[in-house]
């Protein structure tokens, strides 16, 4: 009969005479809230609703319908794109959960379901959908939704354990007979479980979703391939097409009918439960020559669903015809599917096929729904997450698009964040990524800071002074350098050398009865800490007596020798860090927020920014609009594609010193195996003439600081075809963005470069040849003898055979030329000073690099010993080997001792010089040692004249 025969009634509505409930395939807010959904229920009979990625992409990347939502939570929360999608989601679904709630009710809980997706991303993860299937359940808490899990291979214990659980399921994505049997099996198995257990069956209710026209899509284009290549089958083929998918779900449908007649079946609906009904999904005809409502009408029978996007079931509402179809020519669908195994058209293969091309679909319809919310995210955020603008040539850009591409498709972010060792080299990273979670972590235990910070208020301290290095100094220095002084707490001071000079002149920068010393090793056996700890312990005992201990604070790994340390001395306090993480990605660990919070930031503030940070780099976040990862892969693709490995730091004054702490985190994790991205910090900035091509740069730009000079010379590099990527901060906080930002950054080039970046063979290496040296002293009472290769008036050249072969001269000045003569395109150059890092001396190495700059236009490091070598050094050993070196070295005016130690700082800094210039000459790096005897300032005058003359 034709359905618009049914007095007054949608022609939808004859539908329930046959036995099969119209279910809509669309949900959108505004169609909720406008009456249109309770239209289609009140007029056209429709008994229930559907959603998908696809759908919810539609729904919530184009218009308003959310945008006040959108606002409301972004309002009181920090959420990341996955968390906000969730929410808006189950508010749609609850609001459309309450409309059908009267069809649940008058149907004895057979029809008025609506059903929400866990999330695409598990369909090949058994115990991701089970928790996340509970969790939804338990999220939306209405007794009408049905939770939709892949009829994967995967997904069927899933399904099993939750109808075992009670959880109403629409088992999606299916395909072929084999698999929906599979699928029956775990419906029956999971309600006899629960009757097993003495738990109701009535009222758990499931859906098998088996898509139609998909399969029809995919057997037509093989038929059609066939007939064209000339197959002696080419009539039997033609005659199959557009029959094999309704013949398939015939087949099902006949599989359904047997098991409502199994001992089984029958047992389960004694005891009150009713039965999975077929659901058939994909009912739009995709192709043109076949009716618009071809795979509503040949589907109609008793017990079923057919689910329905908005054009066909406008169509059907226009001109479809009910009849009981599913039941006719039942022995004709036999033939035709004995038909398809006679003309060897491989069924099985194509449904595999479209099992694989489903999730994927799925996958990449939720990659552009989290893409579109966290781009509206980004909009209704406004100011409050710094921004990114890439400028990179024409191939280059190209070059991060597919990187990105890639990093989607594989799913790599989601990866990261599940702690999979494969995104890198498959050993040990998994063990080092608890800084993932640290500001959730930090947060949770705020009050413990807080309390803390309050204390130290209180107590008044004129002075904090941190003795660390590494990972446990230079995060708290950018923090006293970006922040300042904050009223009511002391000025933070953070002490970073064994150089003695250095170690006195912080001496005379505080008052130890005024001071909180703050003692920062991750280790605790780490030795210039420890040194330093011994030296300004004995200089508070000094001055304040045995109580010196009450103005110390520790802040190293559970266990540690300085944990040890610590409780033997009084210290006021100890915090842990998390040994999970490594230094030069814990400054958002206390190892930063323990400084932080002694110098007065405000640490909620703080951490809710890092928050932001996190929440824009979460697993849920594609690529293309994760900030992290588009850092990361501009990283990665200009160093392996282009060779721009030379990560160059521009920064505006006030938040300049972030470099500092950037270089380290950049080479440390970057530089080994011979590969790695060399960050150049605080090189001044000039023309493009001064650059090669091996450059990309960074702009690190407070949008409240007047830099029109500097932002004038980036766009001339932008102009002449450098890449420039510029992150524009809009206050001086979301720094504590940045931090995480290019954790995350550093975590991903190292996937590019394949490389752990996590560990830091060539930094060891360097400890251990310092160690030697010490251990030497303190049984001779001298460092080893050495002897310089070449001696002209106050400086003393050093190197190893082959280095000292290559740069052999008549005089300083020779020696120098030959050396820079070794320096060729691609190159840089580093200038390894272990002096003390005053003004005089940092001014004369920067003019000294810039002058180097320009007359090889190489890029230029120039660092202090021996902070760099928690830093810098591991890349300068490990990295590649473009490195031209010269380390200066110098007699100290003046020594210190080191209470409970033979050895001094002067000999413990020349024991790291020496031992990182052995590692150095190991690794076949061009290197040169040069000594200045005597007056230093005199010696550095005369060193940057011969190497001027030299260049």
């Amino acid at each position: 009969m034709n359905a618009s025969s049914v007095a007054g009634k949608s022609p939808l509505c004859a539908l329930e005479k046959s036995g099969q409930s119209p279910w809509l395939d669309f949900v959108r807010r505004g169609y909720t809230r406008d009456g249109s959904m309770a239209a289609l229920i009140e007029h056209d009979g429709v008994t229930g609703v559907t959603s998908n990625p696809a759908i919810f992409q539609k729904a919530m990347g184009e218009g308003t319908d959310y945008d006040a939502q959108f606002r409301d939570i972004l309002a009181h929360e920090i959420v990341s794109a996955g968390a906000l999608y969730e929410r808006l989601a189950i508010t749609d679904i609850r609001e459309v959960a309450k409309l059908l709630r009267p069809v649940f009710d008058r149907t004895n809980m057979t029809d008025g379901y609506v059903s929400l997706e866990v999330s695409p991303y598990l369909a090949r993860d058994t115990e991701g959908t089970i928790e996340e299937a509970g969790r939804l359940w338990s999220a939306v808490a209405e007794p009408n939704l049905m939770i939709k899990i892949p009829g994967t291979k995967e997904g069927l214990p899933a399904i099993e354990r939750k109808i075992a659980d009670g959880v109403n399921i629409n088992v999606t994505l299916l395909f072929s007979l084999e698999r929906y049997k599979a699928v029956v099996e775990a419906w029956l198995s999971g309600l006899e479980k629960r009757h097993a257990e003495g738990k109701p069956v009535t009222g758990v209710a499931s859906v098998a979703s088996f898509f139609v026209s998909r399969v029809d899509g995919k057997v037509d284009a093989e038929i059609d391939r066939r007939v064209k290549a000339g197959d002696a089958e080419a009539e039997a083929l033609k005659a199959l097409r557009g029959k094999v998918a309704i013949a398939n779900a015939k087949m099902a449908y006949q599989h359904w009918l047997d098991v409502m007649k199994s001992p089984r079946w029958t047992k389960l609906k004694d005891a009150g439960a009713q039965p999975q009904r077929l659901l058939w999904a994909s009912t739009g005809t995709k192709d043109k020559a076949y009716s618009d409502v071809l795979y509503v009408e040949e589907l109609i029978g008793p017990e079923t669903v057919n689910t329905i996007p908005p054009a066909t079931l406008d169509a059907f509402r226009d001109h479809g015809k009910v009849r009981e179809s599913l039941l006719e020519n039942v022995d004709a669908a036999r033939k035709v599917m004995a038909e398809v195994v006679r003309l060897k058209i491989d069924l099985p293969a194509i449904t595999a096929r479209l099992e694989d091309e489903g999730v994927v679909s799925f996958e990449e319809a939720f990659d552009g729904l989290l893409g579109s919310v966290a781009k509206k995210q980004a909009a209704f955020l406004g100011n409050k997450l710094a921004e990114t603008k890439l400028s990179l040539p024409a191939e280059f850009d190209a070059a991060v698009k597919d990187g990105l591409e890639t990093w989607r498709k594989d799913g790599t972010i989601r990866k990261l964040w599940a702690r999979d060792a494969s995104v890198w080299t498959g050993t040990t990273e998994a063990n080092w990524l608890k800084w993932l979670d640290i500001v959730d972590d930090r947060l949770e235990h705020l009050s413990e800071l807080e309390a803390f910070q309050n204390e130290v208020k209180a107590r008044g301290f004129s002075q904090v002074l941190l003795l660390g290095m590494g990972g446990s100094s230079l995060g708290p220095e950018v923090l006293a350098m970006t922040f300042g002084k904050h009223e009511g707490f002391g000025h933070l001071y953070v002490l970073d050398s064994t150089d003695p000079q250095q170690v006195r002149t912080f001496e005379g920068k505080i008052d130890p009865k005024e001071t909180l010393f703050i003692v920062s090793s991750k280790s605790g056996s780490t030795l210039e800490p420890n040194i330093m700890l011994s030296y300004f312990f004995d200089v508070a005992k000094k001055a304040i007596g045995e109580n010196a201990g009450h103005h110390f604070v520790a802040v190293t790994d559970p266990g540690s020798a300085l944990e040890a340390r610590a409780k033997k001395d009084g210290f006021w306090k100890v915090f842990h860090g998390v040994k999970q993480i490594g230094g030069r990605y814990s400054v958002l660990s206390n190892f930063g927020m323990v400084p932080a919070a002694a110098s007065g930031v405000p640490l909620r503030l703080f951490l809710e920014d890092a928050l932001r940070g996190v929440r824009a780099c979460d697993a849920s976040v594609p690529p293309a609009v994760n900030p992290g990862v588009l850092l990361g892969t501009v990283f990665g693709v200009g160093a392996t594609k282009f060779g721009r490995d030379k990560i160059t730091i521009i920064a505006t004054k006030q938040v300049m010193d972030f470099g500092a702490w950037a270089e380290q985190l950049v080479a440390e994790s970057t530089g080994k195996q011979g590969k790695g991205l060399i960050p150049i910090d605080d090189e001044t900035l000039a023309g493009p003439a001064h650059y090669g091509t091996d450059r990309l740069f960074v702009y690190f730009r407070l949008a409240t600081e007047h830099s029109h000079e500097q932002d004038e010379a980036v766009r001339t590099l932008i102009d002449a075809g450098q890449p420039v990527v510029t992150i524009n901060l809009h206050e001086r906080r979301q720094i504590a963005q940045e931090f995480f930002r290019w954790e995350i950054a550093t975590a991903v080039s190292g996937a590019f470069l394949h490389i752990n970046p996590f560990d830091q063979p060539d930094v060891e290496a360097s400890k251990i040849a310092t160690k030697k040296l010490t251990a030497a002293y303190n049984e001779t009472d001298a460092l080893p003898a050495e002897t310089p290769f070449a001696v002209d008036g106050d400086l003393a050249f050093f190197a190893d055979a082959k280095n000292a072969g290559a740069v052999k001269g008549a005089n300083a000045e020779a020696i120098l030329k030959a050396h820079f003569d070794r320096v060729k395109a691609g190159d840089y150059v580093g200038l390894l000073a272990y002096i003390e890092r005053d003004r005089a001396s940092i001014e004369w190495i920067q003019h000294l690099r810039l002058a180097i700059r320009d007359a090889k236009t190489v890029a230029t490091a120039a660092e202090f010993g021996p902070r760099f070598l928690h830093s810098t050094g591991q890349a300068y050993k490990g990295g590649p080997d473009t490195g031209v070196f010269l380390q200066i070295t110098a007699d100290d005016a003046h020594d210190l001792p080191v209470p409970g130690e033979r050895y001094s700082f002067g000999v413990v800094k020349a024991a790291q010089a020496r031992g990182d210039f052995d590692v150095l000459a190991e690794r076949g790096r061009r290197a040169l040692r040069v000594h200045i005897k005597g007056d230093l300032k005199a010696g550095l005058a005369r060193l940057s004249t011969l190497i001027r003359a030299a260049l």
